[in-house]
Parts: structure tokens; C-alpha cells; sequence
């Protein structure tokens, strides 16, 4: 077993780890940390497979944006943990079901005829696998590309729609129309003239007796 194979059984065990912590803790923030823990290890089996690219925008992408914008959705919302929780126990002999079939396949496919991490095959020198990717990208992938980015374009368009409609409770300013204010439309300056309450009369003296 060379050096290699010692550091993928390491990263594979920290990722199954991870990945079984985060729907197994009660806590959503620590099941969030546990899946920057999975994302991070993830990025470290796709560096020793030389998928460079790949590990760099595992972290870029979901660690520093998705896993960022989860965190503050987390922290914001008030989430009811008990009552999610409700009914888990009831789901778990269909997860396991589901678990055990992608199990098996896993195997079938990561089994040792087909894949032996001592005998990787090496790229030749001067090999870019940013280049390849690109490569194949926008040549053999090219209309799913595409379909993909018309259907991000129409998702951000939609959002932008939505958050630009008109509401009843909606309340929004012009900044154009704040800038042409002037002080006399927004301060006036009123003359009051003092009032000055009369003095009270001295207490009448007590008489002697």
C-alpha cells in the first residue's frame, strides 16, 4: 500500500463520518459544519485523482457560497427541531432499503476489477485538467451548457420578478425624488409666542385667636 492509498481510506473514512453526522445531529449549525467537513475532504480525493478544477470549485462554490447562505438561512429562521423530527423513526426502513441498493451498487462499480488506487493511471507532463475539462465542455457538452445556463438565466430573472412585485404591505422609495428635497418641504419653522402663567396669590395670614 503506497502513500496514496493511506491518505484516500483516511479522507474516505473522515467523509463518511461527516456525511453520517449530518443527518444524524440535532443541532442544524453542527449538521451544516459537518458538511463544510464533507465538502473539504471531498476536495482532497478529487486533488489526489488531479482533478484540480474540480476540488478548487467544490470549495469556491459550496463552501464559500452555499454552505455560507445555509448557515445565515439556519441562524435566521426559528426551526422547530422537535417537530421535524417528528415521524423520523417511521422513514428509517425505506432509507435503509434505498441505502443498502446504492450500496450495492457502489461496490458493483468500485469494486476492485474496475478500480485499484495502487495502479491510478498517471497524466503526461504538461497535462491540464482545467484545459480537458474545458475541452470536452464546449465540445461534446455543448448544448446541455447552454440548456443549463438558459435555465440559470430564467431562475435569476424569475427571482428578480418576484421580489419586484407590487404589494399591498410593500413599501419602496425613489431615491431621485429624495435627492430634490429641499429643507422647506421637510422642516417649517412655527413662531409661538410664549405663554406665561400668572403667579399664585400669597396664602391668606392665619388669624389669632
Amino acid at each position: 500500500m503506497i502513500f496514496t492509498d493511506i491518505v484516500f481510506y483516511v479522507l474516505a473514512a473522515i467523509l463518511l463520518f461527516s456525511g453520517i453526522r449530518v443527518i444524524t445531529t440535532r443541532n442544524p449549525v453542527h449538521a451544516a459544519l459537518f458538511l463544510v467537513l464533507a465538502f473539504f475532504t471531498a476536495a482532497g480525493i478529487w486533488l489526489l485523482l488531479e482533478a484540480e478544477f474540480l476540488a478548487i470549485a467544490l470549495i469556491l462554490v459550496y463552501v464559500g457560497a452555499v454552505m455560507v447562505l445555509f448557515l445565515f438561512v439556519v441562524m435566521m429562521l426559528d426551526i422547530n427541531i422537535d417537530k421535524l423530527r417528528e415521524g423520523f423513526w417511521s422513514n428509517l426502513p425505506l432509507a435503509l432499503t434505498f441505502g443498502v441498493v446504492m450500496m450495492a451498487e457502489m461496490v458493483i462499480v468500485l469494486s476492485a476489477k474496475n478500480l485499484n488506487p495502487s495502479q491510478a493511471v498517471t497524466a503526461p507532463d504538461g497535462f491540464s485538467n482545467t484545459a480537458a475539462l474545458g475541452k470536452v465542455l464546449y465540445t461534446d457538452y455543448l448544448l446541455p451548457f447552454e440548456l443549463a445556463a438558459v435555465v440559470l438565466l430564467v431562475a435569476m430573472i424569475a427571482a428578480i420578478v418576484l421580489t419586484l412585485r407590487e404589494r399591498q404591505d410593500n413599501k419602496s422609495m425613489n431615491p431621485s425624488e429624495q435627492v430634490k428635497v429641499k429643507r422647506s418641504d421637510r422642516l417649517r419653522i412655527v413662531s409661538m409666542p410664549a405663554e406665561v402663567e400668572p403667579p399664585e396669590p400669597p396664602p391668606a395670614p392665619e388669624e389669632k385667636k
